[in-house]
């Protein structure tokens, strides 16, 4: 799961970035950085019920 969001987003950021004028490679590593964050969240919000019990 953790790595289908990643790539999803990484996916949809790109697009979205090449379809509002940026470069190719700008918008890759726009794309990246967000793959990286949601990535951090959807595993902080994956651990968050293991660390109460």
């Amino acid at each position: 799961m953790l790595i289908a969001t990643a790539l999803l987003t990484n996916t949809l950021v790109t697009n979205l970035c090449i379809l509002f004028g940026l470069e190719r490679g700008l918008a890759g590593d726009i794309g990246f950085v967000a793959m990286i964050i949601a990535a951090l969240v959807t595993y902080n919000r994956m651990t968050k019920g293991r660390r109460r019990k």
